[in-house]
């Protein structure tokens, strides 16, 4: 029996890195989004937003919300587009499938993600898993010795959250996976706002906001002397940018925006004087309390997670931390993060930051390399006559994730502080953490874990819930 294809989707929140192992060695781009012209009246699926010729008044339906993935309706009609002949051109029934989910996905999604790769496409077999776990399998932290470290730290710098993720072994350590609420989404929605109030109302130009931010935007080094420089006069201070805003009537043979810092414009073109909107954005992950968030920045987060670390193993998780994510292509990241964890690090130790070239790439570079060993078929996918005998369950067994003592972002332990309220409870029943809804005291012996992962079944002493 020949070896069915196996199809690989990086399913992020903004976009889905995809492609067929062996085949494409770098990923295919689909916007994870169905979008919506107002002036044309007509609805473009993921990569058909290209095709596109008013993107001023767009408006997105994203499967993803928060980080999860809540709208399987939406999903399905672009995983059509993506194995369509139009993307991968796969027929799923004869192929495999690895897929990346969230991290701390909730149990009712993660059966939602069996089922459908099952019953709806009917894939041969799949196999799911955060990003970061793929990371290992990859060359981001390749030097010249040729040899994996044992020991990283990961940074998945994402469209909805930033995750700062120890890895031992190859293994994700969940109890101290840390999530900052600072991601592309936010910075696009502070720079509209900002724009909104200094300038031009785009508070509804969400795709060309996005531009901006991403052709404009870098990491200050120094915050208070570029706030400085920015107030010189503008056509001969280095840090102002004018961007010209794209041009989408119909007399317009381009729709597309450019940015520039010498004054360049034509007549009729709109511009954006981008000053300390360039760094202001980027500047909230390492501030998020300049906007209410009560967090640490990335650098002090990241020190803290090293520091639960055990302390014979600190030296190497600080020699090797790596960035990815989508929004790991700001200018200057890694070189201010260096800079600022010189001040954390202790003096016997050294800091190693790494990057890829594409930092939206690694973790598909690490599929590839995964799929592609002759050991992957056997060991890692559920098939789907496995799944037709022991439901999910045999999903959560073989995939692997947090422990059930490990909380998502956002929710507390009822150790903590004794009694779980009722607003608690009622989030944590939402989320399968709790069997019963409402009021009510449960004894912590009357439980028992009977698998590994995060959000599967539980026992109680009277049997199986």
């Amino acid at each position: 029996m020949s070896t069915p294809p196996v199809v690989i989707l990086d399913n992020g929140a903004y976009d889905i890195k995809a492609g067929i192992s062996g085949v494409d060695w770098e990923p295919r781009i689909f916007p994870n989004s169905i979008a919506r012209s107002r002036n044309e009246k007509r609805v473009y699926v993921s990569d058909e937003i290209d095709q596109c010729k008013d993107l001023s008044g767009i408006v997105y339906r994203r499967p993803f919300e928060r980080g999860m993935l809540v709208n399987w309706d939406a999903e399905k009609i672009i995983w059509d587009r993506v194995f369509s002949p139009s993307g991968l051109n796969v027929n799923p029934s004869e192929s495999s499938l690895l897929v990346t989910e969230p991290y701390f996905n909730l149990p009712n999604i993660a059966e939602s993600y069996d089922q459908m790769v099952f019953e709806e496409w009917e894939f041969q077999s799949y196999f799911r898993c955060t990003p970061a776990a793929l990371i290992p399998y990859g060359g981001l932290f390749d030097d010249e010795t040729g040899i994996s470290p044992e020991c990283t730290i990961v940074i998945d710098v994402g469209y909805s959250f930033t995750h700062v993720i120890p890895l031992r072994d190859g293994q994700i350590i969940w109890e101290h996976v840390k999530r900052i609420d600072v991601g592309g989404k936010l910075l696009t929605n502070h720079l509209k706002h900002l724009i909104s109030f200094r300038q031009w109302n785009m508070i509804d130009q969400t795709h060309v906001v996005n531009d901006v931010r991403e052709a404009c935007g870098y990491v200050s080094m120094d915050w208070r002397r570029d706030l400085e420089i920015c107030k010189q006069n503008p056509k001969k201070n280095p840090i102002v940018q004018e961007y010209v805003l794209p041009d989408f009537s119909s007399r317009s043979t381009s729709h597309q925006g450019n940015g520039h810092k010498k004054p360049i414009v034509e007549d009729e073109e709109q511009i954006l004087v981008m000053g300390n909107e360039r760094f202001a954005g980027p500047e909230l992950l390492f501030n998020p309390s300049d906007i209410g968030l009560k967090q640490s920045g990335l650098p002090e987060t990241i020190a803290h997670v090293i520091s639960c670390m055990p302390e014979e193993l600190r030296g190497m998780y600080w020699a090797h931390i790596g960035i990815f994510g989508g929004l790991g292509n700001i200018e200057a990241l890694g070189e201010r993060l260096e800079r600022d964890l010189q001040v954390l690090c202790p003096v016997h130790y050294e800091i190693g930051i790494f990057e890829a070239f594409d930092t939206a790439s690694p973790p598909y570079v690490a599929a590839t390399s995964l799929t592609t060993s002759e050991i992957y078929l056997s060991t890692y996918p559920v098939t789907r006559a496995e799944y037709q005998e022991h439901g999910s369950s045999i999903c959560r067994r073989r995939f692997g994730g947090p422990a059930y003592n490990v909380n998502p972002p956002g929710f507390t332990s009822g150790e903590m502080g004794g009694e779980i309220d009722e607003d608690e409870r009622e989030r944590r029943y939402a989320m399968g953490l709790e069997s019963k809804k409402g009021k009510g005291k449960r004894k912590k012996e009357e439980e028992e874990v009977i698998s590994g992962n995060w959000g599967g079944r539980r026992r109680r002493a009277g049997g199986m819930l």
